[in-house]
């Protein structure tokens, strides 16, 4: 009988000094969540999701009131529109009528310069003749310089009418059109952070403001939660920690699913977790476990929820 006791408590401790193969370690589920906001604060108008609900990519979430945005828009489309009138009108020069009145006038200066050529002509054969004096001859030759000066300078004021306005002016206005379509570019990008949508599809894990309420510029309103944004933390015992590496494949199985979900680890901590104060001894080494974290492919942690526990195993 003593025998068989002797034998017996041989066993027990042989067995219990022996390091036994954990069959998988435990951990729970861990979400990233996307929390969307507006960058410009205001009164939370509308709320178009539940918490609970599934969005997809680009559903409208939650609208702020935005009279003050959108009056700014219209102000700011304005003042581009006269900006681009006045550039547009430099362009043109004149208007057709008083081109057309410049045009006359200069045809009259032509007709007064011809008159006044013919009226030289017959003087300065008069006063050649000796039949006429001097002084008529010279108030014909000057009438005639007067009346090809006023040619030229009409005929200059013309051109320069149809030119429209000088570069330095049009430089100016095409500046002001310039900053008026950044104004408009603004003012309509204030109307459109307003209004957030979904900027990938998920869950929606929860709402953070009711409608009335004011919501601060850059206070989250709606939490989502992406399927492909959920993962699964698990600690591991040092002694097994050095032969994990990133990219090696898991199995996660979740209690209420027949089948464990395949993942792959993402990130190795290089921190131990729940450190004793006592030195590193080959006792006190075992009690130290490190946080591995291991994703999914697509969504396949579609219908499973943070906090929820999980035991991992490595694949074969």
């Amino acid at each position: 009988m003593r025998f068989f006791v002797l034998l017996l408590l041989n066993a027990g401790l042989i067995a219990g000094c022996a390091r036994q193969t954990p069959a998988g370690y435990q951990g729970y589920f861990e979400g990233e969540f996307i929390y969307v906001a507006s960058p410009i604060g205001g009164r939370l108008e509308k709320l178009a999701v539940a918490k609970g609900a599934r969005v997809d990519a680009g559903a409208p979430l939650f609208t702020l009131e935005r009279a003050s945005e959108i009056a700014a828009q219209q102000q700011a489309a304005e003042q581009l529109r006269s900006a681009q009138s006045r550039l547009e009108d430099l362009k043109k020069g004149s208007r057709p009528s008083e081109l057309a009145a410049l045009a006359a006038r200069l045809e009259q200066a032509r007709a007064a310069a011809e008159l006044s050529k013919l009226e030289l002509t017959r003087q300065e054969a008069l006063f050649k003749s000796q039949t006429n004096p001097a002084s008529d001859y010279d108030r014909a030759r000057l009438a005639h310089e007067q009346n090809l000066r006023n040619v030229d300078e009409l005929a200059a004021q013309l051109e320069t009418a149809r030119l429209g306005g000088r570069p330095d002016a049009l430089a100016a206005a095409a500046a002001d059109v310039s900053a008026a379509a950044a104004a408009k570019a603004k003012s309509d990008w204030s109307v459109e952070q307003k209004a957030q949508a979904a900027p990938r599809a998920g869950l929606v894990y929860d709402t953070l403001y009711r409608e009335g309420e004011f919501a601060a510029a850059g206070a989250p309103v709606v939490a989502l939660l992406p399927p492909e944004n959920l993962k699964v933390r698990f600690f591991v015992p040092e002694p097994d920690f050095a032969a994990l590496k990133a990219g090696e494949r898991v199995r996660v199985a979740v209690t209420g699913h027949t089948d464990p979900l395949e993942g792959h680890i993402s990130f190795l901590s290089p921190q131990p977790e729940y450190t004793p104060p006592v030195l590193y001894n080959r006792d006190n080494r075992a009690k130290l476990v490190f946080m591995v974290e291991a994703v999914f492919a697509g969504d396949a942690a579609r219908d499973l929820h943070p906090g929820q526990p999980a035991d991992v195993t490595l694949a074969p």
